[in-house]
């Protein structure tokens, strides 16, 4: 009797380990998250559909105090946003905007440069 109140304990306690390790591993297929690194700066680009419309989302950290970067958003091959943004006094800065659903695979990319650094642009395409 008391190798099986163990033998239960030991399972209980793995079982109750494993679940929180198996909830932060797994992502949500409704998230399009896309980061990497760009000209010394950690970028995040999300695309997200709330109530039929695309919230997109990109934050720029971690760049150079100041620096200017020319940021191009596309929907579908049309441009919605081009705009040269200033890193705050932090390093950051974000633009958050918002986009009709259009019929069919809705297609966003994400053109990204600093000016004055390196002569490639990032280029990231999320299909929703």
């Amino acid at each position: 009797m008391r190798n099986l109140r163990k033998t239960t304990a030991a399972i209980a306690t793995a079982a109750l380990v494993a679940t929180p390790l198996t909830l932060l591993t797994a992502t949500p297929a409704s998230a399009a998250d896309r980061e990497f690194r760009y000209a010394g700066a950690d970028v995040e680009f999300d695309v997200e559909k709330d109530d039929g419309r695309f919230e997109i989302d990109v934050d720029v950290d971690d760049a150079k105090p100041g620096s200017r970067w020319r940021v191009v958003l596309l929907h579908d091959g049309k441009r919605f946003h081009n705009r040269v943004h200033r890193a705050d006094s932090d390093g950051e800065f974000d633009i958050d905007r918002k986009r009709s659903n259009t019929k069919g695979k809705d297609r966003f990319v994400l053109k990204i440069k600093r000016v004055g650094g390196p002569k490639a642009a990032k280029r990231v395409i999320v299909r929703r």
